[in-house]
Order: structure tokens, then C-alpha cells, then sequence
């Protein structure tokens, strides 16, 4: 929702148990008149539906038309009342109208349940919208506003503002571009992007087209949202995709599309061979044991879809011939084609448990005339393999080909996480590409110019670099964006990059970019479209050094009408993990939004991580926390040491996942922080490791070599449930129930320990959700969840939680 405020010139704040009328400065009017012969609104039996109909187009027209106080005489049809609604914390009381025969309000867009013209409004710190919708006015000098706030501190300030603070439904609702894929020449893109609405719920509302970038307009446009797998012909203006598990071909010049198979359940991942042949993907799902029982074949069994396999297949489109490519006991995975020598590159991951990380991964080559496959070797670190004219170049950890990407001290195990760049010799020798190049190589794929394109993690930010193999260079690509989600390339001459992301403080853009240009061309800019009203405050940057003389980056997000004489209350998140906390505008922890609700936010990125080079990133192994908790806490303090405006009284932190982990282990150590937050933490190390779904296999690198027979003070001592005891802070445990990663026994573990021993503890658990919380009710109520429970111990405001968490009388 897009709201246009104008200054006034007296904000009236209302509080205390009295109903205060509203001043009509205040309110806007916007007059809807009826035709004379119409049914009025009121009598008409779809009234409710006609009235939702209109709240969007409505708050896309704020602000408008004239105040109340500038009305008068009578009125007749639909009249709209906005009054904006500004509050510092949690707020509660009764809105009420009179002077109309019907009022319906809606707060925020949702429409709120009213009794006699009054309304119970409850409202975290922000800036709200109210629209009032009446019918039956008579007189306009009749209609008055009033609040009444439930306590003395349910104040709400009526006067309109330049921007509005960010919220929930701007960081979460407004569209982002999801996906890019450009066709050989460049002329045409297929763009998803996607929003949300309060209107449509939890249901992603996409719009997936192909753009035509020269004439600027969309010439194709899916109705449907369950289209994938698209592949653009290697030199035709052709594009495949599977929809409705069918192969189509659309002729961009005609517009005529074509089925070029049956529907054949489970087909994905098309790529063209040549000219006239499209490989994919055909997967089976595995036979189960019967509904009694399941007899577990491997580790991965606890997997759902471990017993499919899939194999790879190829589909002549003149004739319409299709053959089965590979037939082995795992899933073929096609990494890559060799057109002018017919050759397939695939791999196989086979269970393999005798050393970390527990996996093992063939590679072959695979001759499309005759069948034969050539088994190119086998690793225990990879990711990817992709030909580059003649040459094979792979992307996996540092200890590939025998350590070849080795830049550690000896002894100093390796962080496989932290992906590095190789050429394969004919010889089966290895040449390490990026020993020196910092950010950790998450994948690349050849351009037609003979160069590489990365996409690295470079610290704590997600970017494209161009690798050109003449003279071993790492080279930037000019994006303009602190992460890159997603990304294209043409197979022209001089190839251009599509890609779409985020900035720190900037929303996500769509652009494009070649390798002889300095500056990248944008296509699409969500800010000036959803965000140029919105109060996005920058951030700074506030690093310092640990103990080894490492520089420990971090930021600082300042809330609105930030003033350096005032006392914050702060929010200190981490992740702890192999990956660095990146600067996407928004995402499950969003931090410009935290800010927004009068938070100052310290996010830190302690030892461990990737994008920082590789023996950064190696100390995560082994130590489930043994650098990273320290750092946490020595940042923690000379963060507030150095800025004055945070009250050190008022600190909370909060960690996911891993950063769950650390948040529960922080917890044990120091009584620096006032309030905790874990969500989908690690209580047990030796628990996680055996239950998780991917337990064993990230215990494979974070705990390598290491187990509970041969290490017990690992598993035992970095475990945070056995030193519960310790803990003086209130702490929220959030889990989702169905949790395979994390499983949720992590979150009952410290739960169970904590209420034991008399501690203040919360757990709260989301009924059928797996590790991330994704739909749209259940993100907000999760968000409103934590930011309740620290405005509770950090502002000294209980009333949000108590109005989420009501005591039973």
C-alpha cells in the first residue's frame, strides 16, 4: 500500500480514558456520489464485497479531496474517511464516527470488526491508515471522530507526515523480481515477479512474462503460476518450458506454441543439447515399505524424496523422438552439454560414510552418439562442473582435487562451504583458480566470450564477477547492488548480464549490464513505484578486531528521526554459521523494519563465515561457537561503549537456525543482553546431529572428523542445554513443528531445562511449519511474536505480548 503524506501544521495527540474527538484538520474526505437511481450501498445485499472492492484503489488515491473541517451542508451517495493514525508503541483503544446512518472501517487495508459506529483497534509502533467508509450522512457538521485510548499511554498522533515508517506489509508485500532468464540474443526475458495483498493471503500473486527489451513491452504473458524449467534456444528466438508436466515450444515471431510431448509426471531441468534437442530430467518416485512400517535403507532415507531417482533423457523436437540417456540406481544430475563434441557432463551423489562430510559425488562424461560413459572421478567436496570450449572447470570446497585449493595454515582444517574455482586437466591434474580471491564461489556457468561468470559471496554481500582464464583476473561486475537473488547472461559476443536485487536500504531493481560497460542500464526500480513516500533511513557501518587482529564487520541500523541525545533500546542479530548475515533490504529478519519500531539493530559477522577468505571461514569448523560467542560479545560491548545513544540496560539479541544455536549458547556466558530470542535453535549438538534431516551432513564440515565417542566435550560442553543453568536473561524459543532441519525436540530441550530451573521462558510453536516461516499470516503473526516479547523486557511495554499471549483468567 502506497500512502502521500502531506505535513500538518498541528499533530493532535490523544490519549487518556476520556474520548477525545479528532480534530476535522485531521480528516480527509473523498466523496464517491450515487446516481439517482441506484440502489444504495447500505441496501444492497453484496455491500460487504463492494466495500473491499474499494479499499485498495482507495489507498492508492491517498492522499486527496479536502478535510472535514472544510466540509459542510449535506451529503448524499458513499463518502470515505481517512485519518492516519501515527503511535510510538503498542497502542489500544475505541475509534468512533458519528453523524452517518453505517460506518465500516479498515485499518491498514483489513477491514475491522465495528460495533455501533465504535471500533477496537490494537496497533504496533508505526504510522496506520484508517478509512472509514459512510453512508447516510445528512449533515457534514454532524460527523465527528473520536478515540479513546484503553490506558493513559494509548496515544495516537492524527497529523499527517512526510513518509511514513516502513512496516510489515511494505518489507513483505511489495513486488520483487524473483527470477531472470534471457534468451541468446538478448532482445527477450522471461521476468517473474511477485507480491503480496491482504486481499489474496498467503497466495503469491505472480506476474510471469516474457519481455521484449528493445521495443520496451511484454509480448507473452502465463496465466498460470506452475511453469518452470525454461530454456532459450541456442540461436533461435525459441523458448521450451514445461507446464502442466507437458514440454512447450513458443516461436516468439509467430506467437505459436507448440506441445511437443504428453503430460509425463515429474519432467524439469530442460537445457538444449543443439540446435534441435532438448536434455531433461525424468524423475520416479521410489517404492515405500507399506503404511505399517518404514525399514531405513540409508542416513538420507529420513529424506522424503530420497528414494526417487531421476535420469536424464532426450527429446528430438522435428520428430518428437524421445530416449533415456542414463539408467543407474541414483539420480543422474545433468551439469552441463558440450554441443560440438555431443557430450553430457553428470553427476551421481552415492552414499558413502567413511569420511566427512559423508557423501560422495562421481562425475562422468557422457558420449550422446554411443552411450558410452567415462567415469572422470570422485569427491567428497563438490558443487558444480561445467565445460568451457575445451576445458572442464569444477566448483567445490578447498580441499578438492587433493587440497589443490588449499590457502590455509598446515593442520588448519578447511571450510568446503567456502566454494572455490578449478580447472580439470586431460590428465585428471587440478589447477586451483581462486586461492587468492577472497568470496567464496557459489556457482558459475561459461559466457560465449570465453569467460567465466561467479556469483560469490563477497563479504556481506551477494556479487557477479567475470573470471578471465588469459590472465587468471577476477573482475566485478557493475551491478549497483549489495546482493544479487538471481541473474542471466546472452551468448552474444560481448555477452549482457541480466539480474535483479536488493541494496541495504533499496528495494529490489531489475537491470542489465555487458562486460565492456562501467554502468549497469535499469529496467525496473520497485522503490519509485512502492517506496519513494516510504522512510528508509540509511545505516552505518561499525566494525572493530578480534583478538587475531581480524577486522569484524558489522552495521547499524537507526530508527526514524534518529536523535543522538535519546537512550535505544537495541537488537543484536548474528548468525554464527558458515554463511555471513547478507544486506538484502528485507527477508525472514528484517532489520530496516526492526529500526522502524524504535530499535537501534546491530548486526555483526563474527569468525566463520564465508566471503572473507578462507581461513576466516575455516574456524568454523570444530567450534560450534568457540571464536564466534566471544566475538558476539566483545562486539556487543564496545558497540555500546562507542555509541552512548544505546541504553546497555535495554539489549536483546537473537539468532536462526544455527544463529539460534549461538543465541541459546550467548545466553549461557554473559547477562550483557536483557532479553533473548531463538528461533529453530540448537539446544543438543549430538541430538541435531543424529535427527536433523541434514544433521550428519553439516556435522560433516562444521564437526569434522569430530563425533560423540571420539569428542565428547564438543558435543557435550559447546552444547547449551548442558550449561541451561547459567542462563539469567527471559528467553523465547520459536519453533516450527515440523521442523526437519532443526527438529523441534532442540527448542523442548532448553525449554524443559529452563522451567526446571525457574527461569522466564516462552515457547512458542507454529503448527505445520518446517524450518523457515513462510506464509504470509503466519510470517506477520511470527514477526509480531519476537518484536512483542522485546518490547516487553527492553521497552518495559508488556501489553503487545499480553494482547498476543492473553493470561487465562
Amino acid at each position: 500500500m502506497k500512502f502521500i503524506m502531506k505535513v500538518s501544521a498541528l499533530a493532535l495527540l490523544l490519549s487518556t480514558h476520556q474520548a477525545l474527538a479528532v480534530e476535522k484538520d485531521n480528516v480527509w474526505v473523498y466523496e464517491v456520489p450515487a446516481a439517482g437511481s441506484v440502489v444504495g450501498l447500505a441496501d444492497s445485499e453484496r455491500a460487504d464485497a463492494i466495500r473491499d472492492s474499494l479499499v485498495a484503489p482507495f489507498f492508492e488515491r491517498l492522499p486527496g479531496g479536502e478535510t472535514l473541517a472544510g466540509r459542510s451542508g449535506t451529503a448524499s451517495g458513499f463518502q470515505v474517511l481517512h485519518v492516519p493514525l501515527a503511535t510510538q508503541r503498542f497502542t489500544q483503544g475505541n475509534l468512533s464516527v458519528a453523524g452517518a446512518e453505517n460506518a465500516t472501517f479498515y485499518l491498514n487495508g483489513v477491514r475491522v470488526a465495528d460495533e455501533d459506529e465504535q471500533v477496537a483497534l490494537a496497533m504496533p509502533t508505526g504510522d496506520h491508515q484508517l478509512l472509514v467508509f459512510l453512508e447516510g450522512v445528512e449533515s457534514w457538521q454532524s460527523v465527528n471522530v473520536q478515540w479513546e485510548g484503553k490506558a493513559d499511554h494509548d496515544q495516537v498522533d492524527t497529523g499527517r507526515v512526510d513518509e511514513v515508517r516502513l512496516s510489515q506489509t511494505h518489507v513483505f508485500d511489495a513486488p520483487v523480481t524473483t527470477a531472470v532468464e534471457v534468451s541468446a540474443s538478448g532482445q527477450y526475458v522471461v521476468w517473474r515477479r511477485q507480491h503480496f495483498s491482504e486481499d489474496t493471503g498467503n497466495a503469491a500473486q505472480v506476474d510471469l512474462q516474457i519481455y521484449d527489451v528493445n521495443n520496451e513491452r511484454t509480448v507473452y504473458r502465463w496465466n498460470q503460476t506452475g511453469v518452470h524449467s525454461f530454456a532459450w534456444h541456442p540461436e533461435q528466438e525459441q523458448l521450451a518450458w514445461v507446464e502442466g508436466n507437458r514440454i512447450q515450444l513458443l516461436t516468439l515471431e509467430t506467437l505459436e506454441i507448440r506441445q511437443l510431448t504428453p503430460a509425463f509426471e515429474g519432467v524439469r531441468g530442460l537445457q538444449w543439447a543443439n540446435s534441435d534437442t532438448l536434455i531433461f530430467s525424468w524423475n520416479k518416485e521410489g517404492e515405500q515399505d507399506g503404511e505399517m512400517v518404514k525399514r531405513y535403507r540409508a542416513l538420507e532415507d529420513r529424506w522424503s524424496y530420497f528414494r526417487d531417482v531421476s535420469q536424464l533423457f532426450s527429446l528430438q523436437v522435428e520428430s518428437g523422438v524421445i530416449q533415456q540417456l542414463t539408467n543407474a540406481a541414483v539420480t543422474s544430475s545433468l551439469e552441463d552439454v558440450h554441443s560440438t563434441k555431443n557430450k553430457l557432463l553428470l553427476s551421481r551423489s552415492v552414499i558413502d560414510y567413511r569420511e566427512p562430510a559423508h557423501y560422495l559425488v562421481e562425475l562422468y562424461e557422457l558420449n550422446m552418439t554411443d552411450g558410452e560413459e567415462v567415469k572422470l572421478g570422485e569427491y567428497r567436496t563438490f558443487n558444480q562442473a561445467f565445460y568451457l570450449n575445451n576445458d572442464l572447470y569444477v566448483v567445490a570446497g578447498p580441499e578438492f582435487g587433493d587440497g589443490a585449493g588449499r590457502a590455509l595454515p598446515e593442520g588448519m582444517l578447511a571450510n568446503n562451504y567456502d566454494g572455490q574455482l578449478y580447472r580439470m586437466m586431460a590428465d585428471g591434474n587440478v589447477e586451483a583458480l581462486s586461492k587468492d580471491f577472497d568470496p567464496a564461489i557459489g556457482s558459475a556457468q561459461a559466457m560465449a566470450n570465453g569467460e567465466v561468470l561467479l556469483r560469490v559471496t563477497e563479504r556481506d554481500t551477494t556479487q557477479l564477477y567475470r573470471f578471465l582464464p588469459n590472465n587468471k583476473s577476477f573482475v566485478k561486475v557493475p551491478t549497483g547492488l549489495d546482493i544479487v537473488d538471481t541473474y542471466s547472461v546472452t551468448a552474444a559476443s560481448v555477452p549482457t548480464i541480466f539480474f535483479a536485487g536488493t541494496e541495504v536500504t533499496r528495494p529490489s531493481r531489475m537491470g542489465y549490464v555487458d562486460t565492456e560497460s562501467s554502468a549497469p542500464s535499469v529496467l525496473w526500480d520497485s522503490y519509485s513505484l512502492h517506496y519513494r513516500n516510504v522512510d528508509i533511513h540509511d545505516i552505518r557501518e561499525w566494525n572493530f578486531r578480534n583478538d587475531q587482529g581480524d577486522t569484524i564487520f558489522g552495521r547499524i541500523y537507526l530508527p526514524p528521526q534518529f536523535d543522538s541525545g535519546k537512550k535505544y533500546p537495541a537488537l543484536v542479530y548474528y548468525y554464527g554459521g558458515t554463511s555471513p548475515v547478507q544486506r538484502a533490504f528485507t527477508g525472514r529478519y528484517p532489520f530496516n523494519q526492526w529500526a522502524a519500531q524504535g530499535y537501534v539493530v546491530y548486526v555483526v559477522q563474527p569468525s566463520g563465515a564465508t566471503g572473507f577468505g578462507q581461513e576466516f571461514s575455516a574456524r568454523h569448523v570444530n567450534a560450534w561457537g568457540e571464536y564466534t560467542a566471544q566475538e558476539i560479545i566483545t562486539g556487543t560491548e564496545r558497540f555500546l561503549a562507542a555509541h552512548s545513544f544505546v541504553d546497555a540496560d535495554r539489549v536483546g539479541h537473537l539468532g536462526a537456525s544455527y544463529g539460534g544455536f549461538m543465541t541459546m549458547l550467548l545466553a549461557t556466558m554473559t547477562d550483557i543482553y536483557s532479553a533473548s530470542m531463538s528461533h529453530a535453535g540448537i539446544s543438543n549438538i549430538t541430538s541435531y546431529w543424529g535427527q536433523g534431516w541434514w544433521g550428519f551432513l553439516y556435522s560433516g564440515e562444521a564437526s569434522k572428523g569430530s563425533f560423540p565417542w571420539n569428542n565428547e566435550q564438543l558435543y557435550t560442553y559447546r552444547s547449551p542445554v548442558f550449561h541451561a543453568d547459567q542462563i539469567t536473561a527471559p528467553m523465547l524459543l520459536i519453533h516450527g513443528d515440523a521442523d526437519t532441519n532443526v527438529p523441534p525436540g532442540e527448542s523442548h530441550n532448553m525449554f524443559t531445562a529452563l522451567k526446571l530451573l525457574g527461569k522466564d521462558v516462552e515457547l512458542v510453536e507454529y503448527k505445520g511449519a518446517d524450518h523457515h516461516i513462510i506464509a504470509r499470516d503466519e510470517r506477520f503473526h511470527w514477526w509480531d511474536t519476537y518484536m512483542a516479547f522485546f518490547d516487553k523486557y527492553l521497552k518495559g511495554e508488556p501489553e503487545w505480548w499480553d494482547h498476543l499471549y492473553p493470561e487465562e483468567e
